[in-house]
Formats: C-alpha cells, sequence, structure tokens
C-alpha cells in the first residue's frame, strides 16, 4: 500500500526511487506496520503537492533539498485550513524522519528544516469512565439473547478494561493466544512485545466463550468474529458501544478505547507505579503513561473540595 501511494507523487522518477527506498529501510529497521508506513508515504505526498502548486513544476530530488524555511512555513500554514494541530504535527514528523534518514545516507541535507517549529498542540487528557459505568457495559454485554454474542461481547470488554488492551490488539487475537493461558503476549505498536497477565474473571471469560463455540476452533482461528463468520471490525464494536452508551445515559466519551484509559486509571488509583503500569500499557516512553498521574491529580482536588471542612472557607 504505501509503494502504490508513492506511485501517485508528483515528482521525479530518482525522488520516487528514493522515498521507496526511505520507505523499504524503515520497514525493515523499524518493523512498522502498514499502518505507519502509509501515513508516512501521504506524509511525502502532502509535502509534495504543495511543492507543484507552490514551485509549478514536479519537484526533483535537488528541489527538496533547497526548500527555504519560508517554504518549509508555507507548506504547515497550508495544511491548517484542512489538518489540526495534531495533524500537522504528525506529517511534520514524518517528513522529518525522511530528511534525517536521507541526510545520514548521503543523499543531500535541508539546512532550514531544523529551524522549523513544531505547531503547538493544546494537550488533551484521556477521559476514562467510572467504575460504576464499567460495570454497567459489561452488564449491557451480557444482555445478547444469543448466548455466543453474549460470551462474545463480555469477553471484548472486559480484555479492554481488565488487560488494557488497544481495540485492534483485542481483535487480532486467535485462540491459541488465549485459551488455558494465565497471560497474554501481546504485540503492540512498533511490534514491541509485552506481557499482560489474565485475570481470573478473564480466565473464565475465555472458557465460556471458547464452550460457546458451535464446534471446536482452529488454533490459529481469530477469537473475535462477526455473525456471518468473519473476523470482527473495530467498526462494529464501536457501533455496540455507541448502542449500549446511548440506553445507559453515558456520555459520547465512552468509547472502546475509554475502557483502556479507564484500566490505566483504576490501576494507578489502586496502587499501581507508573514503571509497571508503562509495561502493561505497552508505552515506549514513560511521559506517555505520567498522563494518568494527571487525572489522578485532578480526581483529588475534586475529593478534596467537595468533602474537606475547611475546603470552601
Amino acid at each position: 500500500m504505501p509503494h502504490a501511494i508513492v506511485d501517485s507523487f508528483s515528482a521525479t522518477p530518482k525522488l520516487q526511487a528514493l522515498v521507496v527506498r526511505w520507505l523499504d529501510d524503515v520497514k525493515n529497521l523499524r518493523r512498522l506496520s502498514p499502518h505507519t508506513l502509509a501515513a508516512y508515504a501521504a506524509d511525502m505526498h502532502s509535502l509534495l503537492q504543495f511543492m507543484v502548486a507552490h514551485g509549478g513544476k514536479i519537484p526533483c530530488l535537488d528541489d527538496m533539498f533547497s526548500l527555504s524555511l519560508m517554504d518549509w512555513r508555507a507548506w504547515l500554514a497550508s495544511l491548517s485550513a484542512s489538518n489540526g494541530a495534531r495533524s500537522r504535527m504528525r506529517r511534520l514528523a514524518g517528513v522529518r524522519h525522511f530528511f534525517k534518514w536521507a541526510e545520514v545516507k548521503g543523499y543531500g541535507k535541508n539546512p532550514h528544516l531544523s529551524y522549523l517549529k513544531n505547531p503547538r498542540v493544546d494537550k488533551t487528557l484521556p477521559r476514562p469512565i467510572t467504575p460504576d459505568a464499567a460495570t454497567a457495559m459489561l452488564h449491557m454485554a451480557g444482555q445478547q439473547k444469543n448466548p455466543w454474542q453474549h460470551a462474545r461481547d463480555q469477553l471484548l470488554l472486559l480484555l479492554l478494561y481488565g488487560a488494557g488492551l488497544r481495540i485492534s490488539e483485542a481483535l487480532g487475537l486467535c485462540w491459541r493466544d488465549v485459551v488455558g493461558q494465565s497471560q497474554l503476549v501481546i504485540v503492540g505498536k512498533g511490534n514491541k512485545p509485552r506481557m499482560v497477565p489474565l485475570l481470573p474473571a478473564l480466565q473464565q471469560a475465555v472458557s465460556d466463550f471458547y464452550q460457546a463455540q458451535p464446534a471446536t476452533p482452529q488454533a490459529m482461528a481469530p477469537v473475535f468474529k462477526g455473525a456471518r463468520g468473519e473476523k470482527l471490525h473495530a467498526g462494529v464494536v464501536q457501533r455496540l458501544v455507541r448502542q449500549w452508551r446511548r440506553q445507559l445515559g453515558l456520555p459520547d466519551s465512552v468509547t472502546p478505547h475509554a475502557l483502556r484509559h479507564s484500566f490505566a486509571t483504576h490501576l494507578l488509583a489502586s496502587g499501581a507505579d507508573l514503571r509497571s503500569l508503562q509495561e502493561l500499557l505497552g508505552h515506549a516512553s514513560l511521559s506517555t503513561t505520567q498522563v494518568y498521574t494527571k487525572i489522578e491529580d485532578i480526581a483529588l482536588q475534586k475529593t478534596y473540595f467537595a468533602t474537606h471542612p475547611r475546603a470552601r472557607r
């Protein structure tokens, strides 16, 4: 897929070939997912489209390395009409990676890119849900008339809330990964494996769903399937969660990913240390995990002002 994007570039064949070489290198060295590689290719596509409109010609390799600081700023400004600050920052990060790679490989250097500032991004905190709301969601998932779907949906929500999995990680599980296991080996972002313990309630949910299968499944078959036997799609899960939260009167912030945030927040509130939480969530950087401490600080302040006898003085 990334190479197909490169084929649509408005660039000279030499420049196209260099981008393909870069994508192949990062795929092999950093073991990036196809989605990340496609995003990198789209970042370069965005820059090259701008160069065609800005310079009035098909760009070549020398044009890339001669972009001025004003050119770079004009590119970011052109993105602002249809991209938020986070999207612009991600586009810039992908393009920076290409230029850093090209410099290390000896293809050339753009001296102005290092002076370009990242777009300012307002940091937003994750929005977890309360333990009561999570319990209500699990109860709602158990209201399906079909026992098989009942067991499937409960197991899926338990993996998000009780193991902190991303929705893609949960849907990527096969039966060999979960049957008879007390912990999961999850390969997350960057193809980095991590160990996630399975609580007794989760082990029971796995057993219940396994027993609910109409026939003994193959070891490599996906755990989560749709009603027609196809691998369950994330969009189906998102629609189910939207339906359940409406029935329960929960806010729009209740999403499948909010259950992962809740897993992290509730563990931290119960005394888990940040380094262990980082390992459980599969975060590459501890700073990513530290955002949950801010949620705890806000909750502590609210409790103080609501309950301390001198808080209102």
